[in-house]
């Protein structure tokens, strides 16, 4: 008796396939999603219906929206920004305050930000999501600043890179994400220039 052709195998019956635009439409429409009514009151449904998709196109991706929220805090923080590289301390630090005012005066960001650091404060899963995502990043570049200022003779080796990140982005996130007050003509000129004399002495 000849042997049994094996048949081949087979995508198992009810098997999704993620298509990569779908999954990119939910990611787009949890951002909007987070603006128009905070995570405490967003739902998976008010998701699917902004992203065009029905809920199981959610659920096959991620089981709750704690997940989802995380994944895409994770994803855009991974896009990173790239370390300024003008030459001096000042210039890098002020471009980097530039790049992060222009992203947390964001109509969007402006929304979302303040409502994940509150979910975060209740949350221990968010609260380490950004932490990792955000701070993470944001302190690869703080690293490349201060090796370069290093290099230069700017500032001194062994200065403290966490400090420095602190120094940085610390007054912006406050006057921008947490007062939410208007930026003057100048400031952050202003703030550069007194980071760095910070991060000199503090190095000192």
């Amino acid at each position: 008796m000849a042997p049994e052709t094996p048949s081949p195998r087979r995508t198992p019956a009810g098997a999704a396939v993620l298509r990569d635009d779908v999954t990119e439409a939910i990611r787009a429409a949890v951002f909007d999603e987070l603006a128009a009514v905070g995570y405490g009151r967003m739902s998976i449904e008010g998701i699917a219906r902004r992203a065009g998709v029905g809920k199981a196109a959610v659920y096959r991706r991620w089981r709750s929206k704690l997940p989802l929220v995380l994944d895409v805090v994770s994803a855009v923080a991974a896009l990173g920004v790239p370390a300024p590289d003008t030459g001096t301390l000042h210039g890098d630090v002020r471009t980097l305050l530039e790049v992060i005012a222009r992203a947390l005066r964001h109509p969007v960001a402006s929304q979302i930000i303040p409502d994940l650091l509150a979910e975060a404060a209740r949350n221990p899963d968010i609260a380490q999501a950004l932490q990792e995502a955000l701070r993470g990043t944001q302190r690869g570049i703080a690293e490349a600043i201060v090796r370069a200022a290093v290099a230069r003779g700017e500032l001194r080796p062994g200065t403290d890179v966490d400090l420095a990140l602190d120094l940085i982005t610390g007054p912006l996130y406050w006057r921008l994400a947490v007062m939410r007050a208007p930026l003057s003509k100048g400031y952050l000129n202003q703030l550069a220039t007194s980071t760095v004399a910070a991060l000199g002495a503090a190095a000192g």
